[in-house]
């Protein structure tokens, strides 16, 4: 783009959204989650229009062979959402390329209760049963112990989110996945940038999920991306994503030197049928535009600062938190983990002399957003009564997801907020904690 262009660019961005914007604090309101952008942002989206193509093409190219890199995995395919990412990575592992490791109906996929409904919307659209164990209190995630034993002979993968952010016990759910033989995805939808020993969480699962929800730890508007730790799994999700066409070529090589997956012998088709138009799965079109694209990879370029401010964010308001911990359960990181938190979890002890409900209400009459934990108990929403949602809870139960369903909620430490509004977040929420704490001394 030449450097007239990308000065009126910045400068339409600079009047658009740097002229006249004020901050006043109890009436410009404080969102839970959002996003960070700048005039780079719209010089790549501009760019991408620019080329002509739209659809995906080399900005998508480019964005998965960065996001790869980063991840450390050979394979990533993007997406139109999280959730297409959950929904395509659990097509992938149904898939007949993988013979009998492939998830049949009636398997059962060890997962969360307490999480999102597009985590398990996949397991039950492929008739798979979600097996519901319980989380442990203050880090949200799986428990060990209740994840074992919800384990059966029916049992053939697990489906975990880092709960908010906050990795879960990557060592002790990979040991269960080699012991009993389970495939493992990761929803990272929640946590880009978080790590666990010092490596991205997506890189530990056979297969991981990303979203770019504008709400995400950065984002293409809309968006999201499957990443795998083989090609082989790669080409699966790359073939369900794009109709379910057989990705056993490579443009411009020998189409019948390079197989790859090799669904033709299967056909009924003639001998010299357009490879293009060979379809080995029941697939979909969940692919991303270019400008989608053109905006991930400016973003990515900052993730690196987006993460840094996210974890200021939240040892920020951890601080201010921390001396009322007789009302609320603060959040915690597991062992070997460093979050890029999401949002801030605040759970109201059962003790407490108020109620959730009071502590947000006070919270929305001063501007500030918050959000439930997620579906809270998911078993307990209207879907799974209204469907009859086949599904089994663990042996453990579900007490803690029941807790988090009742007293849980966060609010925003995302990496757009401003010192002044974190400022008022954390006035706001002293100012409520200390009419209680002056009643109680």
């Amino acid at each position: 783009m030449n450097k007239k262009l990308a000065a009126e660019i910045k400068k339409e961005y600079e009047r658009r959204f740097k002229t006249g914007m004020r901050f006043v604090a109890g009436k410009t309101p404080i969102m839970a989650s959002g996003k960070d952008f700048d005039h780079q942002e719209m010089v790549a989206m501009t760019e991408a229009v620019l080329d002509g193509w739209w659809t995906e093409g080399r900005f998508a190219a480019a964005f998965e062979k960065k996001f790869a890199a980063y991840i450390g995995v050979p394979a990533c395919v993007t997406t139109t959402s999280g959730s297409s990412a959950n929904l395509l990575a659990v097509a992938a592992l149904t898939s007949w390329h993988l013979g009998e490791r492939r998830l049949k109906p009636g398997d059962e996929v060890i997962t969360l209760a307490a999480g999102f409904p597009t985590t398990i919307n996949p397991l039950i659209l492929y008739q798979l049963v979600p097996v519901f164990v319980d989380i442990d209190p203050g880090t949200y995630n799986a428990n060990m112990v209740a994840l074992e034993r919800g384990i059966s002979p029916r049992t053939k993968a697990v489906f975990l989110p880092h709960n908010i952010g906050n990795p879960f016990n990557i060592d002790a759910v990979q040991k269960l996945c080699k012991k009993y033989h389970l495939w493992l995805i990761e929803d990272c939808c929640d946590a880009l940038g978080s790590t666990y020993r010092g490596k991205p969480v997506g890189g530990f699962g056979d297969i991981s999920t990303f979203s770019f929800y504008a709400g995400h730890h950065m984002t293409m508007g809309e968006g999201g991306a499957v990443v795998a730790r083989s090609e082989k799994l790669g080409f699966i999700i790359r073939s369900l994503r794009d109709w379910g066409r057989e990705y056993w070529f490579r443009t411009g090589e020998d189409v019948q030197r390079n197989r790859g997956l090799g669904a033709r012998g299967a056909s009924q088709l003639p001998a010299d049928y357009d490879h293009k138009f060979l379809f080995s799965e029941i697939g979909y079109n969940l692919k991303i535009t270019d400008m989608q694209a053109a905006l991930g990879l400016a973003q990515l370029k900052k993730l690196s600062q987006f993460t840094k401010r996210r974890k200021k964010n939240f040892a920020y308001m951890h601080r201010v938190l921390a001396p009322f911990e007789k009302f609320l359960l603060l959040p915690a990181a597991e062992k070997n983990t460093d979050p890029s938190w999401f949002g801030y979890v605040i759970t109201v002890r059962e003790e407490a002399p108020f109620t959730r409900r009071a502590f947000i209400d006070y919270l929305y009459n001063h501007g500030i957003m918050a959000r439930m934990f997620l579906a809270g108990n998911i078993t307990k929403q209207p879907y799974f009564q209204t469907y009859v949602v086949p599904h089994r809870v663990g042996a453990a139960g579900l007490s803690n997801t029941d807790v988090v369903m009742n007293r849980s909620f966060w609010v925003g430490i995302y990496h757009g907020l401003e010192r002044r509004e974190l400022d008022h977040v954390a006035h706001t929420l002293t100012t409520f904690l200390k009419k209680y704490e002056s009643a109680s001394s």
